[in-house]
Order: structure tokens, then C-alpha cells, then sequence
């Protein structure tokens, strides 16, 4: 083994840093330099800081590689570390009880990484690690040798669509926008990611900054832009300092700006800072809030590839998709579209969320099924409960149920189930998910981010919204669900934007897999899932009470009495359904229905 090359890298990601991986880089560095063995390995032995790993569930990730050996350790603290550089580094004998198990293989062999393949590997702080593993050899070659048409027709036969939601083909955009005879044209890097529980777009900037930049760089040169944005959230700062420093590396090196790489080329970047309104996801209503509008979509056409920013041919890609194309002409069309199925090439980047036991980031083939992402590569549910439904495509998409989870992951297999692949927010629910609440969560945040322009969109989702509350309060009505449906149709027909007009998506769903629990909730005034507050009643169950008085300690309402020793009792009268009684029971006493 060879011992002259050895490696720690830290995941320092938002997740990893969360988890404190900024601390265990620090612990690392010291420990290597002050124990006493630099002069043995100091030399020798590099700390490095990585992006996301994937597996955020594990973190704090560390990978120690000596020679061509790697060992990943998992839920690594600052106090683990000694050990870590004694026994393995020094002693060249892993720390076998850390290092990771079985679970973070499988979450790992299963994946097939493109975008992901270098995010996790490399600083994404130094540019000359990017270049080291092939970064901006495609551009290089494209802006020295290749016309735009041959790199359009790469893309097209690599049968890339885009990774933002609507999964429009990417050559097409790059064409129109390549033929419009314009003074300037535009390329807008989309990274206003905005779903609960999507960081697909964050974490590839976070890890990987320059494989988006050179994506930009090639469709720049193959739309005949000089000038990009990337448009990204505020509330993502590790991703817009890495991205900053990203860009200013790479006018160091004449990657950006005039006359790069030696060519008569010119392109620059800049960063354009969203304020957090999800609408501005949209196209439009992006090309608005750069123009220092306010962020409101507007009808279509014209589309932007005709009249978009500053009424000038405008193309805009979605982080996931730029990312992609760097690998796409460095290892040709048919390596990419080698992936996927017929008409869904490649591969798709995933945030795993929720009731799931391997949450994180994931890449896989398009046209795997859910059921091998959910419990082979996700692990299964967490604690053993059982699977309820996946919502995919975030407040736009659809509540997938069990009996669908051999459903492919794919553009066309999802909107055949009522769902989407959006941009890759994957969210599991388990039996312990009311569907009538979850329903009611993803129209509380589509009404709240609604711009307001069109009526259906503004009056609309704040209508389905008072129903379902209304249906969980127990004062729901025997025409709700039909009444429900009804609207949902008109709000997507009517709408101007694809906000208004996949806002319904999670009511239909839940509709019509999960009808019983509508009608339960109407009917019956029941919870089945014991989450909707007012629909909750608790009692204590006589075989099962001790006596003990946690219950009757907990209760901030003076609501459970009962002397030590003896059965306790729920008034229902004073009860406030806070469930702290049934929180504090420890022998499974209070029954909650």
C-alpha cells in the first residue's frame, strides 16, 4: 500500500456542515499537524473539504483514502477523530465499528452518478480540482473547434430534456434560440429552487460550482449569448459564496469573460439574488425580477427563446440540466442517453425526504421504479412503519399510493399516475400521514407563494384551501369532495402559469387514491392517520393504566383525573386534544382515535 497519498475528505455540504463537518475538518487538520506524527505522514496526509455525499442521514461523512484504499466513516464527531488518524492513518487499521455499513453501500451501488459523479469527490472551492478530473476540456473543445450546430446536435441526440420540471428537450431551446437574429441573446442559469424539501440544485452548486459554469459556457457558445445569469435564491448562501468564488477562478483563467480561452468568444456570468418568491421559478416571472420587476409571470407566447430578458432571445436551463452537459460532450450522446428509457433519457438527481430511513441525494437511471429507490436505496421507512404514498414534483406534483410503487420514475410514467418528476423533490409518507392534511399543506404554501395576477390562481387555491381546512376541522360537507374536484379542473385549465396550473395537483391525487380518507373525515368526522387535531378524541384504557399520574402531570388543561395507583380518566369536556397525555404515557395507556 502506498502510504505517500493520503487523503481526508470532509463532507462539508450544508448538511455535512450542519452536522458539524466544519469542526471535524478543523479536528482533522490539527490532529495530523499537533500529535506529534507530521513528521511521519504530515507531509503526506491532506484534509480536504468535499460537497454533498449524498447520504445525509449519516452525516458527518468522512472518507480517509490511503494509495488506492478508501474507507467512508459515518456520524463522525470532533472526539472520533484521534482515534481516526492514530489507528487508521498511523496505524493502517481502519476503525471498523465506525466506517460505514451495509446501508450506505446500497445507497451508493444503486445510484448511476453523472451529474452527481465528481459532487462529493472534489473541492468545489478550487478550480484546479475540477480541472484535474477532466473539468473544462468539453468547453475547451467546443469554443476551439466545433460549430454551434454540432454542439446543439450532440445535445439533441443525446436526447437531454429538461431537469426543471416540464422536461422540455434541450436542443430544441438551444436551436430556436441559435437562429434568432438578435444584437445580444441571453443564458439564464434557473437556480431558484423553491419545493418543500428539494436541494437537488443547491447541493450540485454547493459540490460541484464549475460543472454548472461550464454548462453555461457551451450553451452560451451554442445559442450565441455573450452574457449569462445565474438566478438564485438568497436563502442558499454557501452556494452563492461557492458559486461567486467559482466564477472569479474562472476569469482568472480566461474561462469567463473576454476572448476566452484564447478564442474570439466572449461570455461572462453574473448572479442575480432571487428574494425567496417561489413564482419566480417561473420563467417569466424569473425574466421579470431580473429586469427589476416585480416577480409575475406573463402569457405565453411569446416565449422566451423569441422575447425574453430585455425582450431579447432569452434560453433558460435549470441548474441539473447544465450540470449534465459538460459530461454529455466529454463522453458523447449515446453514453448519456445509454441511461434512462426510450423517451426519458439519462439520469435524474432526487432529494429523498420525510418518513424515510436513508434520507439524502441520490442519482439514478430514469425509468427505475420507486419501489427500489424508496426501500433499496432509501432503506425503507423509518421505524418500521408502513409505506403510505411518495409525493414527487413538490407542491406541484402528485401523492403516488403503495399499490403504484413499481410505477418507473420518468416523465411520461409519472403524469400517468397524476404526478410529476419536477425538479426532484421525492417526499415519503408512512401510515402516520393524514392525506386530507398533507393535501392541505402543499395549498397552504402554492395560495401564500400565488402572485396574485390571475383570478383563478389568487381566488381559487384560497378557496380550495378554506375547504380543506374546513374538512379537517371536522365541519367538512357531502359535496366537498365533488365540489373539491370541480374547482381543481377549472384553477388548472384557467390559470396563467404552471404554478396555478399544477397547484390541484396534490388535492386530485389524494383524491382519488385516498378517497376513504376524505370520506372519513366528512362522514364519520374521523382522522384514520390521528393527526387532524380537532377530529382527535383520548381516552385512557383500563387494562393498560398504572396510575402512575404522568398523564395527569402533563395535562395542561386539568382535563385527566385520577388518584396514584388507580385508573385515570379524560374529561372530553375540558379537553384541548394537546396530546401530551398521550405523549407522557409510557405504558401505551391513552388511546388516541
Amino acid at each position: 500500500m502506498d502510504k505517500h497519498n493520503i487523503t481526508v475528505k470532509v463532507c462539508m455540504g450544508t448538511g455535512g456542515i450542519a452536522a458539524g463537518g466544519a469542526e471535524v475538518l478543523d479536528a482533522f487538520v490539527k490532529e495530523v499537524s499537533s500529535s506529534g506524527i507530521a513528521a511521519e505522514v504530515g507531509k503526506r496526509c491532506s484534509s480536504e473539504k468535499v460537497g454533498c455525499r449524498g447520504l445525509c442521514a449519516k452525516d458527518v461523512l468522512v472518507d480517509v483514502i490511503i494509495g488506492d484504499q478508501k474507507v467512508t466513516y459515518e456520524h463522525v464527531k470532533t472526539d472520533m477523530v484521534p482515534r481516526i488518524v492514530q489507528e487508521h492513518i498511523v496505524g493502517n487499521a481502519p476503525v471498523t465499528e465506525w466506517a460505514a455499513g451495509e446501508d450506505y453501500h446500497n445507497f451508493h451501488n444503486r445510484q448511476q452518478k453523472v451529474v452527481l459523479s465528481d459532487c462529493g469527490n472534489i473541492d468545489p472551492e478550487d478550480i484546479n480540482a475540477y480541472i484535474a478530473v477532466k473539468g473544462y476540456v468539453a468547453a475547451r473543445k467546443v469554443v476551439t473547434s466545433m460549430s454551434p450546430s454540432e454542439v446543439v446536435g450532440i445535445i439533441k441526440a443525446s436526447g437531454l430534456r429538461g431537469r426543471g420540471g416540464a422536461g422540455f428537450p434541450t436542443a430544441t431551446k438551444w436551436e430556436i434560440a441559435g437562429k434568432q437574429e438578435a444584437a445580444r441573446k441571453y443564458l439564464i442559469c434557473n437556480a431558484d429552487e423553491g419545493d418543500p424539501g428539494a436541494f437537488m440544485d443547491r447541493s450540485v452548486i454547493e459540490g460541484n460550482p464549475h460543472a454548472v459554469i461550464e454548462g453555461m459556457i457551451i450553451g452560451a457558445y451554442a445559442i450565441g449569448s455573450d452574457k449569462g445569469y445565474v438566478y438564485i435564491r438568497a436563502e442558499y448562501p454557501l452556494a452563492v459564496e461557492r458559486l461567486k468564488k467559482a466564477l472569479e477562478d474562472a476569469r482568472s483563467q480566461n474561462l469567463l469573460g473576454k476572448g476566452i480561452m484564447g478564442t474570439s468568444f466572449d461570455f461572462d456570468i453574473l448572479i442575480k439574488l432571487g428574494a425567496g418568491a417561489f413564482v419566480c421559478g417561473e420563467e417569466t416571472a424569473l425574466i421579470a425580477s431580473i429586469e427589476g420587476q416585480r416577480g409575475m409571470p406573463r402569457a405565453k407566447p411569446p416565449f422566451p427563446v423569441y422575447q425574453g430578458l430585455w425582450g431579447k432571445p432569452t434560453v433558460i436551463n435549470n441548474v441539473e440540466t447544465l450540470a449534465n452537459v459538460p459530461y454529455i460532450m466529454r463522453n458523447g450522446p449515446e453514453w448519456f442517453a445509454s441511461f434512462g428509457t426510450e423517451k426519458s433519457k439519462g439520469t435524474k438527481v432526487f432529494a429523498i425526504t420525510g418518513k424515510i430511513k436513508n434520507s439524502g441525494l441520490i442519482e439514478v437511471p430514469m425509468g427505475i421504479p420507486l419501489r427500489e429507490i424508496i426501500y433499496d436505496i432509501g432503506g425503507g421507512i423509518e421505524g418500521g412503519r408502513q409505506f403510505k404514498a411518495v409525493q414527487t414534483g413538490g407542491p406541484s406534483g402528485g401523492c403516488i399510493p403503495a399499490d403504484l410503487l413499481d410505477t418507473p420514475v420518468d416523465f411520461e410514467s409519472l403524469a400517468k399516475v397524476g404526478s410529476i418528476v419536477g425538479s426532484g423533490g421525492m417526499v415519503v409518507l408512512d401510515e402516520t400521514d393524514c392525506m386530507v392534511n398533507i393535501a392541505k399543506f402543499f395549498l397552504e404554501f402554492t395560495r401564500s407563494e400565488s402572485c396574485g395576477k390571475c383570478v383563478p390562481c389568487r381566488i381559487g387555491t384560497k378557496r380550495l384551501l378554506e375547504i380543506l381546512e374546513r374538512i379537517t376541522r371536522g365541519e367538512g360537507k357531502p359535496g366537498d369532495i365533488p365540489l373539491l374536484e370541480e374547482m381543481s379542473v377549472d384553477i388548472k385549465l384557467a390559470s396563467l402559469c404552471g404554478l396555478g396550473q399544477t397547484a390541484p395537483n396534490p388535492v386530485l391525487s389524494t383524491i382519488k387514491y385516498f378517497r376513504h380518507e376524505y370520506e372519513a373525515h366528512i362522514n364519520e368526522k374521523r382522522c384514520p392517520a390521528g393527526v387532524c387535531r380537532d377530529l382527535l378524541t383520548y381516552s385512557v384504557l383500563p387494562e393498560a393504566c398504572k396510575g402512575c399520574g404522568a398523564c395527569l402531570r402533563a395535562c395542561p388543561a386539568g382535563a385527566v383525573t385520577g388518584e396514584k395507583k388507580k385508573l385515570h380518566s379524560i374529561d372530553a369536556s375540558l379537553c384541548v386534544k394537546c396530546g401530551a397525555c398521550f405523549d407522557a404515557c409510557k405504558f401505551k395507556a391513552v388511546k388516541k382515535e
